[in-house]
């Protein structure tokens, strides 16, 4: 035993040795630069888009399109800015995702919005009494949206809360990965569980996507694939996309590995961001029954008149999204890959040199829109300064070309293409619930707001309430 001891003691040296010199090495070239000043924000995504246009080449999940099937299967997050990445954002942002389709689809938000209110209203009285827990429908209720624009009307309820679930676990263990994650050996050492559980459900999600693939195209050989005549689904989409091929010249359709990966982004992205927004949205309500009870005044008031368009009434209800989306936005961080000018922008590249793959920086979403230099009061929640006469009336939920002052769905050529969808569709949910309930405290009588920064920047202890309908 003393002999064994000895030698493990020897072998020890050596390794940890060779552990703290690739420790070394991979931080040094893992540094992150991290910005939270709006005005450097501006200076980078703004003036210099262009330079900050790709994510970095190492992190999760570029990282793991590269080792699906031996090919890169990127996705919009993780594909590099170019030919590739262009056509995936342009198929989406002309598809469903294009401001002109807003109106059209109006009806099947609404239709979301009921349906999550129906669902509230036929729980018992004694769980609402005791607190009710609002993650859940919410979430029920966007994902099944965002399963109907994805794939039609075929989707059976027991395959979507199959999906429900896989989209669920693959956010969360996504969200457990090191925010330094690079791709080095170390970092996959560090986060092996989570890659174990990730590559598990990326075939999991394979196996419940297959067949709906398959129906989709078995249904665009016979009609035009429309659903109900108002949109085609994206996963019809998809199977129409040609990408440049790896020669450059000619063009080829999407491998099922990348068909997976896009739908994945589609369901996650489109589901996520809506139930993150509600919930704090909802929790500030709770916490302040005045702005509660004004909100709904305009949303009576609104109904009174026959109804305005969510996209241009009702600007208290705008507000208060806004106001949600400042304190609060969905995603904490992103990740860019700087070059050029865009490196010297976020002041890294007078001591550190740029290497190949560009500068990996770090935007902090939460703290640029608290920043005290741009915000009066930042961790005040108070709509009204996005009313007219208010300090941020001009800002909305995407940065303008001068300046900077929040940026909830990104900035720049890599902002989300969602914007205009995730915000009607969180108006439509937060004016049917403020319509029909009436909001409180659970029994606890406090609402906990404390962050949670993940994949997402959810609420730490899920919001709890005692619900109680309208008359």
């Amino acid at each position: 035993m003393e002999l064994l001891a000895l030698l493990l003691c020897l072998l020890a040296v050596p390794v940890m040795a060779f552990l703290r010199s690739y420790n070394r090495r991979a931080r040094a070239e893992a540094t992150v630069h991290f910005v939270s000043d709006p005005a450097v924000a501006h200076r980078a995504l703004i003036e210099n888009a262009d330079d900050l246009s790709s994510r970095p080449a190492a992190i999760f999940p570029v990282f793991l399109a590269s080792l699906r099937d031996g090919r890169r299967n990127d996705n919009m997050t993780t594909a590099s800015y170019g030919p590739h990445w262009r056509a995936l954002r342009c198929n989406l942002a002309s598809g469903i995702l294009h401001p002109s389709r807003l109106a059209s689809l109006a009806p099947l938000l609404q239709e979301a919005a009921e349906t999550l209110v129906g669902g509230l209203s036929t729980r018992g009285e004694i769980e609402k009494a005791a607190g009710l827990r609002v993650r859940g429908p919410v979430t029920a209720a966007a994902f099944a949206l965002s399963t109907r624009l994805c794939f039609g009307d075929s989707v059976d309820d027991a395959h979507r809360h199959a999906m429900g679930r896989v989209t669920r676990d693959s956010m969360l263990a996504i969200g457990e990965l090191s925010p330094r994650f690079d791709g080095s050996m170390l970092s996959k050492l560090v986060n092996w569980r989570a890659l174990g559980r990730i590559s598990a459900l990326l075939g999991r999600q394979a196996e419940l996507y297959r067949p709906l693939i398959a129906a989709a195209a078995a249904r665009k050989q016979s009609h035009s694939g429309l659903c109900g005549g108002v949109f085609q689904p994206y996963v019809d989409s998809l199977l129409d996309l040609r990408v440049p091929a790896d020669d450059g010249d000619a063009r080829r359709a999407l491998r099922e590995t990348e068909l997976v990966g896009l739908l994945f982004e589609f369901l996650g992205a489109g589901t996520g961001s809506v139930v993150t927004c509600a919930e704090w949205a909802l929790a500030h309500l709770i916490d302040q029954p005045e702005v509660q009870d004004k909100l709904r005044r305009e949303i009576n008031d609104d109904a009174d008149a026959g109804g305005k368009s969510l996209r241009t009434g009702m600007p208290y209800l705008n507000a208060v999204v806004l106001e949600s989306l400042r304190m609060h936005p969905p995603v904490p961080i992103i990740l860019r890959a700087a070059h050029g000018e865009g490196a010297r922008a976020v002041g890294g590249a007078a001591t550190v040199s740029v290497p190949a793959s560009g500068l990996r920086v770090m935007f902090n979403l939460g703290h640029i829109g608290r920043d005290r230099k741009m915000w009066a009061d930042p961790g005040e929640f108070r709509p009204e300064r996005f009313l007219a006469g208010g300090e941020a009336e001009d800002v909305g939920p995407t940065p303008g070309s001068k300046e900077i002052r929040m940026m909830p769905f990104g900035a720049g050529s890599r902002h989300c293409p969602g914007v205009g969808m995730g915000m009607m569709l969180i108006k439509c949910f937060l004016a049917a619930l403020v319509r029909e309930f009436e909001w409180a405290p659970d029994c606890s009588g406090r609402v906990d707001m404390t962050e949670l920064d993940g994949f997402l920047k959810m609420m730490k202890k899920p919001l709890s309430a005692r619900v109680k309908q309208h008359a």
